[in-house]
């Protein structure tokens, strides 16, 4: 606390503060907060202008005394002098600050501190579902030129085994935080789907968001073409084929597609 009578404690005081407010306004993360402690030290920086002059003062006041080590008056006369010159200059050099301050206050009271902003969340990873090239890709090559790519995508889609070919992407590295797109390569999308797909290098590639839940239809849960009954060679013969490709591709475990087939979402997708 102060004493307002005894300057030796205070000016001790006043330093050990202004080191305090030092290291606590290293980080200030209050900005509301800014405001009322730039009065403060305006206050204090009009206080450190006042003294300075008054210190000035005391040095010519008592410039009769003065002397330096070897008792030589004359000398501590010129030091008193100078002592009370430079002082007075920091007193105006305050006044300059004191001014500036002023203003960065009065601007700074105009601030409305708003919450900070929301950062949109990042955006979903891209997972491989299926990768063709060379003959394996000719047949949804020749596919696309006849139907175009969103029937490729349909067909393709039944590579997808939820949360197993997710797993499987996983594990072998195949995720992706943008579409890997290459010299030539052409992209389409199809709900939650994204192909790609090169005629000159005869590949087809179909990837899916990480986290989105694409339609059962390209599931093959609601459409006829992809849910024929079980035991029929067609959907025995497209699962077959999809587990085979898949198998060789990834090296993952045999998926048995009927279990997905008439269930009203897919195991990791819908849930």
């Amino acid at each position: 606390m102060p004493t307002f009578t005894d300057p030796v404690a205070d000016a001790a005081e006043m330093s050990e503060a202004m080191r305090g407010l030092a290291h606590a306004s290293i980080v200030l993360d209050q900005p509301e907060r800014m405001y009322g402690i730039l009065g403060d030290l305006l206050g204090a920086i009009r206080s450190l202008e006042q003294i300075l002059g008054q210190f000035a003062r005391g040095h010519t006041n008592s410039i009769g005394r003065a002397a330096d080590d070897a008792g030589d008056r004359a000398a501590g006369t010129q030091d008193a002098l100078t002592a009370a010159a430079e002082l007075r200059q920091a007193a105006a050099l305050i006044g300059q600050a004191e001014r500036r301050v002023d203003a960065g206050m009065a601007a700074a009271g105009r601030i409305a501190w708003q919450l900070p902003a929301q950062t949109s969340e990042p955006a979903s990873r891209l997972i491989n579902v299926v990768f063709l090239q060379g003959g394996e890709a000719d047949h949804a090559l020749e596919l696309i030129e006849a139907g175009g790519a969103d029937a490729v995508i349909q067909e393709l889609a039944g590579y997808d085994f939820g949360d197993e070919t997710v797993d499987a992407a996983l594990e072998n590295g195949y995720v992706y935080d943008k579409v890997p797109v290459a010299s030539l390569d052409r992209v389409a999308t199809l709900d939650a789907y994204t192909l790609v797909y090169n005629h000159d290098h005869r590949h087809v590639a179909l990837y899916r968001a990480e986290d989105s839940l694409p339609s059962p239809v390209l599931l093959g849960i609601a459409d006829p073409r992809h849910a024929a009954p079980a035991g029929t060679p067609e959907r025995d013969g497209a699962a077959a084929d999809s587990r085979q490709a898949r198998r060789e591709r990834l090296g993952t475990p045999t998926i048995n597609r009927q279990n997905y087939v008439n269930h009203p979402t897919l195991q990791g997708l819908g849930r």
